[in-house]
This record gives structure tokens, C-alpha cells and sequence, in this order.
């Protein structure tokens, strides 16, 4: 298991600033060994932002560039005559950012696609309407695509959850662009039941997943698909985003029936090591010399007999 030499690392920055973002991604890639992080990060108006450059000092970032869009996921992938080319690239960011990744998947490693942010809350109706609505906002005041999603079989207490919103809504600083959110990707939808909710859920694959329910450890083995999992009426989504433990970049757009929360895996790789004795290669190299010439790969079984004693 060996480090990677060089990763760069997309700290958003477009609408907000985000130094708990430099943290996630810095933090695991300095415990995995990396040999080099390079942080791309957005400068609305030419402005930095001193929490972001704070967090990017403590967590011992090498280089920091104020360029962020899909051209900054370029420049990592490619080089400049500035940025350096990286071996892979890391973090969330809005939908250009996330396609930009996948455009450059192959000339570089990406960690997943990282965005825009989703939430998906199942309840079963007990839980107060006021922190439901918040829970959904904290995830559409990100991005005007960000996707917010409550599940209930309780009617009732979805119209109680509309009425929170509409009432919370005029408070919230960011509410043109939760509002955008929630009218063109967020739904209060009526399942029949907590099973069905399951099934849905597992459809969607959501990024952050509430399970605001009695009993949350017996119902999550329902789960499959999902990248962080919020467990009971008090555990709030934000709470992963800044201070439980688990990284708060995490797969979206249903990348979560395949790919994980980033940690520090991400920031190594594995090598097969094969070493054959004398002897071994005598057993060994009969097996591979049948299968070489067996594909019309005589070179292959050649170089597998020369080694044979007889």
C-alpha cells in the first residue's frame, strides 16, 4: 500500500465558504501519506476568505490556488504554466464541478461525484415539523440544485411539515436560493408505508439520509444504497457536515449504490506483490504455459517454460 504523490484538492467556494471542506479532504490525505496537496478553491469578487486559508494552514496544504469552476478541476487534471498536474482529484462542488470530474476521470483519479448536495428524510411522522423543515433546508441553502426529499406515510404530518417551511422560509438568510431548491428538486412525498419508504430510498441512493425514527438501528439493515446515514430524531445532518467524525464528502446523483464516503483509502493504492521460488515456478509455470498457448499466446507460454527444469 503506497501513498499518492500528488492530489489536488476543490474546496468550494462559489456561494459560500466551506473551511470544514478543507478539513475533510486535507485531514485523511495527510494520514494516508500524500506527498503533496494542492487546494483549488473559488474567490467571489477576488476575495479570500480567511477561515478557508486558516484551515488550509492548520491542515498543512501545501499550495492553495484562487481559481475554482470546472477550469480549476482542469488545471489539476492537465498542469499549467501555474498549477501543477495532480494524480487525483478530490472534493465536492456544484454541477460543473461534479461533470467537470467525470470529464477528466481516466487523465486523473477522482474520488466520486461529489455534488450538487442531496438530503433524504424518512420519519414517521413523531418528530417535531420545525426540525424537519430546517433539516431539509440546511441542504437546499447550498446550491439552487441541491435535492431535498421528505418521505412519510403520515399525510397529516406532511402538511404540517409544508406549513413549517412556508412559515421558516421568510426567516432564512439564503431564501431565494432554498426556495429554488426546494421548487425544482425538493418533495414531501406520501409512501405507504416505512417499507416502501425503504425502497424508495435505496432507489434514490441519497448523498445524506435521516432516519428520523424510533427505532433507526433495527430499520437502517433496511438500507442499501446511501452515503451517510443519520441515525434518530436528534442526530441533524449538519452534525456530519462539521464535527461526528465521518467525512462530510460524500457521493451523489445515485453514485451511492457504488461509491463510498471519502476517508483515507482514497488517498492510497494497492500493488500486487508476486514472488515465485525456483520450485514454485515449475508448478506454476506448467499452469500458466496450458492457458498461454490454450489464448494463442505463445510468447506468454514461452516465457513461463524457459523457467521449467523439464
Amino acid at each position: 500500500i503506497t501513498a499518492l504523490d500528488k492530489v489536488g484538492l476543490y474546496v468550494p467556494g462559489g456561494k459560500a465558504a466551506y473551511p470544514s471542506s478543507v478539513l475533510m479532504n486535507a485531514i485523511p490525505a495527510k494520514v494516508a501519506g500524500v506527498g503533496e496537496l494542492v487546494m483549488v478553491v473559488p474567490t467571489p469578487g477576488g476575495e479570500t476568505n480567511q477561515l478557508v486559508l486558516a484551515a488550509a494552514y492548520i491542515a498543512a496544504v501545501d499550495t492553495v490556488f484562487a481559481v475554482g469552476g470546472a477550469q480549476a478541476v482542469a488545471a489539476l487534471a492537465y498542469g499549467t504554466e501555474t498549477v501543477p498536474a495532480v494524480d487525483k482529484v478530490v472534493g465536492p462542488g456544484n454541477i460543473y464541478v461534479a461533470t467537470a470530474k467525470r470529464a477528466v476521470f481516466g487523465q486523473v483519479g477522482i474520488d466520486m461525484v461529489a455534488g450538487p448536495s442531496e438530503i433524504l428524510v424518512i420519519c414517521d411522522g413523531k418528530t417535531q415539523p420545525d426540525w424537519i423543515a430546517m433539516d431539509l433546508f440546511s441542504q437546499a441553502e447550498h446550491d439552487e440544485d441541491a435535492q431535498s426529499i421528505l418521505l412519510c406515510p403520515d399525510d397529516d404530518f406532511l402538511k404540517e411539515v409544508e406549513a413549517s417551511i412556508d412559515r421558516l422560509l421568510e426567516g432564512m438568510e439564503r431564501k431565494d436560493i432554498i426556495s429554488t431548491a426546494l421548487k425544482d428538486r425538493g418533495a414531501l412525498i406520501k409512501v405507504k408505508d416505512l417499507d416502501e419508504a425503504a425502497d424508495v430510498c435505496n432507489h434514490i441512493a441519497p448523498e445524506h439520509l435521516e432516519l428520523s425514527l424510533e427505532d433507526p438501528e433495527q430499520y437502517v439493515q433496511k438500507i442499501k444504497h446511501a452515503g451517510a446515514i443519520f441515525m434518530g430524531r436528534y442526530t441533524s445532518e449538519p452534525l456530519g457536515d462539521y464535527c461526528a467524525g465521518p467525512n462530510h464528502v460524500l457521493p451523489t446523483s445515485r453514485t451511492a449504490r457504488f461509491s463510498s464516503p471519502l476517508g483515507v483509502y482514497d488517498f492510497q493504492k494497492r500493488s500486487s506483490l508476486i514472488m515465485v521460488s525456483e520450485q514454485g515456478a515449475q508448478t506454476l509455470g506448467k499452469t500458466a504455459s496450458v492457458l498461454a498457448r490454450g489464448e494463442g499466446l505463445t510468447a506468454h507460454a514461452r516465457s513461463a517454460e524457459y523457467r521449467l527444469k523439464d
